[in-house]
C-alpha cells in the first residue's frame, strides 16, 4: 500500500522534505473539501495514511443539501466574532516539512480557521473507548497550543457523522456555524472507514467575498479499532495521536513525505507532533479575521 495523499478528484500529492508545498486553489462551488483517512497497517503503531474521500461541494448557499439561499444557508454574519485574535500561536521555527490542505487565490496563503472566533466543537459520545473524554481533551489542547485558535467544547451531540453534512443548521445548533463535529463511528455510519482505515477529517470553506474562511469540519475514529486500542498504554498513545493527526487536518494540514513528521503519510510509530507540523499549525493560527461571516 503506497500511502498516497489524494485530493477529491483523486490527483496524487506527495512531497519531498524541505519543498514548500504543492499550490492549491481556493475552493469553489465545483470543488470538495478533502477528508483525509488514517489507514491502520500490520499494528497499531504502524500506520499508512490515506486520502481520497470526496465531501460535498464548498461555496456559498445551495452548495449543500437542504441549504437554498442566505436566509437558511448561514448565520447572521459576525455571529460570535472579537475584534483580535483570541490568542497568539506558539513560536515555532520555520524547520521540518508541512502542506495545507487549500490555499487562496494567491496559492500561498492557506486556508485557515477564523482566529478572532473560538472552533466550538461537539462530541457524539457513542462508541467511544474507555478514557476517551481525556484523550480528546489532551488531543484539543495540543492543537489549541500548536495553532493558538481558541477551542470550546460545546458539550455532547447526537448528530452522526455525515458526508453531506450542512455547515449551518440552526434548528440544532442554533444561529451560528455549526460546530465541529466529532464521532466514534462503525463503517456502516462512515463509509470511508471501511477497510483498515481507522479516521477521517476535514473542514468546510466558506467565503464572504474575502478570504477563504474554514467555518466547521468534522472528524470521526473507527469506533471498534478505538475500543481495542484503547486496553494498553500504547494503544492508548495511538488513539490520541489519530486524534492529532486528524485535528491538524480539520484545521488545514495536509499530509507531507516526511516520516519526521506526524502528518506522515507512512507512519511507523510517530506519535508525536514534529518540527514541520508545528510550524503550519502556527501557520494556520494566522489566518485572516472575517466579521462578514
Amino acid at each position: 500500500m503506497d500511502g498516497r495523499v489524494q485530493e477529491w478528484h483523486g490527483g496524487p500529492l506527495t512531497r519531498p522534505a524541505g519543498w514548500p508545498g504543492s499550490r492549491h486553489r481556493a475552493p469553489s462551488a465545483a470543488r470538495g473539501v478533502l477528508a483525509v483517512a488514517l489507514v491502520l497497517v500490520l499494528s497499531l503503531g504502524a500506520a499508512v495514511l490515506a486520502g481520497g474521500l470526496p465531501w460535498p461541494g464548498t461555496a456559498g448557499p445551495g452548495a449543500w443539501p437542504g441549504v437554498s439561499g442566505p436566509a437558511t444557508g448561514r448565520p447572521t454574519p459576525g455571529s460570535g466574532a472579537a475584534d483580535a485574535p483570541l490568542g497568539q500561536p506558539v513560536d515555532a521555527p520555520a524547520t521540518g516539512t508541512w502542506d495545507f490542505l487549500r490555499y487562496q487565490d494567491d496559492g500561498v496563503t492557506p486556508v485557515a480557521y477564523d482566529p478572532c472566533r473560538p472552533v466550538r466543537y461537539v462530541v457524539r459520545p457513542d462508541g467511544a473507548p474507555p478514557g476517551a473524554d481525556r484523550l480528546v481533551a489532551e488531543a484539543v489542547a495540543e492543537v489549541a497550543a500548536a495553532t493558538g485558535l481558541r477551542f470550546v467544547h460545546d458539550g455532547a451531540t447526537d448528530e452522526a457523522y455525515s458526508e453531506s453534512r450542512p455547515p449551518h443548521q440552526p434548528g440544532r445548533y442554533g444561529d451560528r456555524w455549526a460546530p465541529v463535529l466529532l464521532t466514534w463511528a462503525t463503517p456502516a455510519e462512515a463509509p470511508g472507514l471501511a477497510g483498515p482505515v481507522a479516521g477521517l477529517g476535514g473542514s468546510h470553506p466558506v467565503t464572504a467575498g474575502g478570504p477563504w474562511v474554514y467555518v466547521t469540519g468534522a472528524l470521526t475514529v473507527d469506533a471498534a479499532w478505538a475500543a481495542t486500542a484503547a486496553r494498553s498504554p500504547d494503544g492508548r498513545a495511538d488513539v490520541r495521536a489519530v486524534l492529532v493527526h486528524e485535528l491538524a487536518h480539520v484545521v488545514g494540514l495536509a499530509h507531507v513525505d516526511d516520516p519526521a513528521e506526524l502528518m506522515h503519510p507512512e507512519n511507523d510509530g510517530q506519535r508525536e507532533l514534529g518540527g514541520g507540523d508545528r510550524a503550519g499549525l502556527a501557520r494556520l493560527g494566522r489566518g485572516a479575521c472575517e466579521p462578514a461571516l
